[in-house]
């Protein structure tokens, strides 16, 4: 598509466009009693805006960007285990958790009150 913005959310920066679906961690209320499907969310963190041929930059996020979209569900990722063993001590240690993670929509970006 010609229009994509680059949003922050959960310590990394994603390329998002209307209509796509995207998994982030660390959101806010990640609890699946606050987040629920069709749960309407609103991302003031917009770094970047591209349409056609206008980039339009924040110093460090655009002032009146906001984009649209809903969560479709939130799930635990992947089991991650650490190990870790000491040689010739006996020692061995193994811990391991799952992360939260929300998969939602794109809706719309809008910039200042209107919608690309």
């Amino acid at each position: 598509m010609s229009i994509y913005a680059i949003i922050e959310t959960g310590g990394e920066q994603l390329r998002v466009e209307p209509g796509r679906f995207y998994n982030i961690r660390h959101f806010a209320l990640l609890k699946p009693k606050f987040l629920g499907s069709n749960t309407k969310i609103l991302i003031y963190r917009v770094l970047m805006i591209h349409q056609k041929s206008v980039i339009s930059v924040g110093h460090p996020w655009l002032k009146g960007a906001i984009v649209k979209g809903r969560i479709l569900h939130s799930h635990l990722e992947n089991k991650i285990t650490i190990y870790k063993m000491n040689s010739k001590k006996k020692t061995r240690r193994k811990l391991g958790h799952r992360q939260n993670s929300a998969r939602f929509v794109v809706d719309s970006i809008c910039l200042n009150g209107k919608e690309l």
